[in-house]
């Protein structure tokens, strides 16, 4: 019996068709791989913004310096980074930087303000004579570059769970504070902030 020669031109036809369908299984397996990839890239980029959603929320935050207020420790525009476990664990203590939720009511009330604490629960805060008083002692300010330029402030006693904050800007009508809304409930503290990350040049603790 003879061999079966293909006819002529099917060998490299049959070839032709392998060539094509082996393309065709390289070309779905590599869009497969690059599929699966981007889906990769995209869960992990997922998960990183959940987590960092969630570390802004209970962990830290990232606070925008805004007004005048706490100068000339802040200036404006300036970005903070902000602790807001650390409460948990130990109560503000007097020369803390915070964060804290505005517990004004007028047209000027703002979402988040920032001031240092001066006085603590049980303290007893005056000014008297352009001078900030705690406890009857006169107290040295060296995060200050003036005189309280305000109006006296008649003594106030701290109850429990209560703090008095002020603006570092101690010119006249600089900062609104626990001067005009009394003082704050440790709940209303946000966090405390533990340096500027921002602008590069300004980076430092405070």
């Amino acid at each position: 019996m003879e061999p079966l020669v293909p006819p002529e031109g099917e060998s490299g036809l049959n070839e032709e068709s392998k060539t094509k369908a082996l393309d065709a299984e390289k070309s779905a397996s590599e869009s497969g791989g690059l599929a699966g990839e981007l889906w990769d890239l995209f869960k992990t980029v997922a998960v990183a913004f959940a987590v960092m959603l969630l570390l802004n929320i209970f962990v830290f935050n990232l606070s925008l310096v805004k007004g005048q207020s706490m100068e000339p420790t802040l200036e404006e525009a300036e970005r903070l980074f902000v602790d807001k476990i650390v409460y948990r664990f130990v109560p503000p203590k007097a020369g803390d930087v915070v964060v804290l939720k505005d517990p004004s009511t007028g047209e000027d009330k703002k979402p988040l303000l920032i001031k240092r604490v001066v006085a603590v629960p049980g303290q007893t805060v005056e000014i008297r004579d352009h001078v900030l008083i705690i406890d009857g002692r006169p107290q040295s300010e060296p995060y200050t570059d003036t005189v309280i330029e305000d109006g006296d402030l008649a003594p106030v006693t701290l109850g429990e769970d209560e703090y008095f904050v002020m603006g570092d800007n101690r010119h006249a009508g600089r900062s609104k504070d626990s001067r005009y809304f009394g003082s704050v409930r440790k709940d209303w503290i946000v966090g405390r902030a533990e340096f500027v990350f921002w602008p590069i040049p300004k980076i430092r603790g405070l």
